[in-house]
């Protein structure tokens, strides 16, 4: 089955960021959106990602974006920043989906919708801070997580849950004793992401809570946020509302406020 081995093994097998994703993300945290963009040149599939990215309908540009300076630009450090560790999450991408029904596209679409709302939710906080936006970037990690670790055992991982239906995360909790957002973090500490996007992302898990009051209610949101977007056709279509449980307790005190920025209802 599962192991703890087994896990290790395939974070040992993650390779560290290039040198230009380094290079870029270094200046996009200094600010230096113009020399970001021309280390970023260098990377053709990381310029490739941002244009179809920022080309599409949900980010509402009318006219096409072509060069990385002007989407740089249109974006600005936050949104630019979040984009680059976007485009290093698709990089852990399987060439095929076994788990879950999902493609590039449809992961692609998950990934912008998440970053989209994670903005509407930061403005209406009133929070600005890149590496608070950035943290959105990580919680697809975990979906591809999931994928890897159980994609080789898929028939045992699904007769156990269908005999005690758990989702994924308490299967691999249970096996191991660590869990899809654990992982999720050595993955980020492996890429050097900030301290503060890995923490949003554990509270995000719903069952570890934060002690620092901010980056607990920042979970809660995100919290929601994942489970708002896997409820989508698209998404339950991918067996994806089997993800996490929803814990609807710790996020009982937002959900309303929630609902009414997402139009729910």
């Amino acid at each position: 089955m599962i192991t703890k081995q087994k896990i290790e093994s395939y974070i040992e097998k993650i390779p560290p960021a290039s040198k230009t994703l380094q290079t870029t993300i270094e200046l996009l945290n200094s600010g230096e959106l113009i020399k970001a963009a021309k280390v970023a040149q260098n990377d053709l599939a990381l310029k490739s990602y941002l244009k179809n990215m920022v080309n599409k309908p949900i980010y509402g540009f009318k006219n096409e974006v072509k060069d990385i300076s002007q989407i740089f630009g249109i974006l600005g450090v936050s949104s630019s920043q979040q984009a680059v560790y976007n485009y290093m999450m698709t990089l852990l991408c399987p060439s095929k989906w076994v788990l879950f029904n999902l493609n590039e596209r449809s992961f692609h679409e998950l990934q912008d919708h998440l970053s989209v709302k994670w903005q509407k939710i930061l403005k209406h906080l009133k929070i600005e801070d890149k590496d608070i936006q950035s943290a959105i970037s990580l919680l697809p990690a975990s979906i591809i997580v999931s994928e890897a670790v159980f994609c080789e055992k898929i028939d045992d991982v699904k007769l156990l849950r269908s005999a005690k239906a758990l989702d994924y995360n308490t299967i691999l909790f249970r096996l191991c004793g660590v869990d899809l957002f654990d992982i999720c973090e050595m993955i980020a500490k492996k890429w050097d992401m900030p301290q503060k996007s890995i923490d949003i992302l554990k509270a995000s898990s719903g069952t570890k809570p934060s002690e620092d009051e901010k980056t607990n209610m920042l979970g809660k949101w995100m919290h929601l946020l994942l489970f708002y977007e896997l409820s989508q056709p698209l998404f339950v279509e991918a067996s994806l509302n089997d993800f996490i449980d929803f814990e609807i307790e710790y996020v009982s005190d937002i959900y309303e406020e929630f609902s009414i920025l997402m139009g729910i209802g």
